[in-house]
């Protein structure tokens, strides 16, 4: 990984990718109702086909390195990936923002859809996995997810910029290096 100081004209710090994971992992939650600055939402960045930019608010989780989401492969978004799967997931926190770049693709292994399921509704989305094994089902999802099966896609991040938002300030740019990447994981590309 390499890591690119943005903030150095102001001779801010680096700042350390393990504390912006430790942050992420720990829980960022989107519950409707909880409000304050410990509700957050993570907008997906997708390309439309005249190259003009998609942005929608997602129930994105952050799960062994990567940023997950949900969605029907029939709603904009999921057609958009499906021909050009570069996106961006962005989110701003207490005290970071970030907006990881890279590329999105369904994830069809049922081992990864239950677990991801499982961790969605222990957020509060009481989704399960559908009866094919590979998407997911619930009472209800965003207007924007579209109908049921909802599909689950992992986003491989190719670099992520981090802005704090807090003193002493800092922002960063970390990326890959060897372009091969399946996620962050302690601070490592991998």
């Amino acid at each position: 990984m390499e890591a690119i100081n943005l903030a150095d004209l102001y001779q801010l710090p680096l700042l350390d990718w393990a504390s912006i994971e430790d942050k992420l992992r720990s829980g960022v939650t989107q519950v409707p109702g909880t409000g304050g600055p410990k509700r957050h939402t993570c907008w997906l960045s997708t390309i439309n086909a005249d190259g003009s930019p998609h942005v929608n608010g997602v129930g994105a989780l952050w799960a062994d390195g990567c940023f997950w989401f949900e969605t029907g492969q029939t709603t904009r978004k999921g057609r958009n990936l499906a021909r050009d799967p570069r996106c961006t997931v962005a989110i701003a926190t207490q005290n970071f923002d970030l907006v990881v770049e890279g590329t999105a693709e369904v994830v069809t292994d049922r081992d990864t859809v239950a677990r991801l399921a499982a961790a969605w509704a222990e957020g509060g989305w009481p989704c399960e996995v559908d009866e094919s094994g590979t998407a997911l089902t619930a009472p209800f999802s965003a207007p924007s997810a579209g109908g049921p099966p909802w599909s689950v896609y992992r986003v491989t991040a190719r670099s992520a910029y981090a802005v704090t938002t807090v003193e002493p300030g800092g922002a960063t740019r970390h990326a890959v290096r060897n372009g091969s990447v399946r996620g962050l994981r302690r601070g490592v590309w991998e």
